[in-house]
């Protein structure tokens, strides 16, 4: 029971830690280009975000399905670079879809609100653009900060998506909300107790760490 134990933990956070990384790669430029920049377009962009944040996981999870499978785009083409289905690649993708949004949002917003006169104070003392554009970043980088946690809670806990693409298989793409799905319909309520022990110890931290931060802020 511990090695399963262990086993589900490990690829869970590793499944989740590399969904979140590539998330912030992509998301974190974009959010802070949002909050900095304006063009045409803009508004639209913004409610794209917007949506996809409130988009359900498992229609997420759906679409990174189709797309995998046989006939689907991605399927059709034959390279490492694609993750298969029922694999931790596949999950990985769907995880990294799901935070995006997320993370690209809250750093828009942490970036948005900062004072627009700090830009102007920093340019008049003779800054470039870039420095003016990293002194706003480090004003906003609690927000950033909490946005990263918020993506990282949104995927840990997802099950939906993460059933659909990586097919709950024993050894291979089993992490912790999966397998307490399963333990309770086999019965087996030790291990699903205490894989949602540990799911809920984590959580409990995420969200700590995120009201510290939030704390901060308020404290400035």
């Amino acid at each position: 029971m511990l090695n399963d134990l262990g086993e589900i933990i490990l690829l869970s956070l590793e499944v989740s830690g590399i969904a979140l990384l590539l998330s912030a790669l992509v998301g974190l430029p974009i959010g802070i280009s949002m909050g900095l920049g304006h063009f045409t377009g803009r508004r639209l962009v913004t409610a794209l975000l917007y949506t996809g944040m409130g988009f359900p996981p498992v229609v997420i999870g759906l679409f990174v399905y189709l797309l995998l499978s046989r006939n689907g785009i991605l399927g059709q083409i034959n390279s490492p670079l694609i993750p298969s289905l029922f694999t931790p690649g596949a999950m990985i993708l769907a995880q990294t879809i799901i935070a995006f949004p997320l993370v690209a949002g809250f750093t828009m917003a942490a970036v948005m609100g900062v004072d627009p006169q700090l830009r102007l104070q920093v340019l008049s003392l003779g800054a470039t653009k870039n420095q003016a554009a990293m002194a706003i970043l480090r004003e906003a980088r609690v927000g950033v900060v909490a946005a990263i946690v918020a993506g990282f809670g949104s995927i840990i806990s997802e099950v939906g998506a993460v059933m659909l693409v990586g097919g709950n298989i024993e050894g291979r793409t089993r992490v912790m909300t999966t397998a307490i799905v399963l333990e309770t319909r086999k019965g087996n309520f030790d291990l699903a107790l205490s894989l949602g022990i540990v799911l809920l110890t984590i959580t409990f931290f995420t969200n700590l760490a995120l009201l510290r931060l939030q704390g901060r802020t308020a404290g400035k």
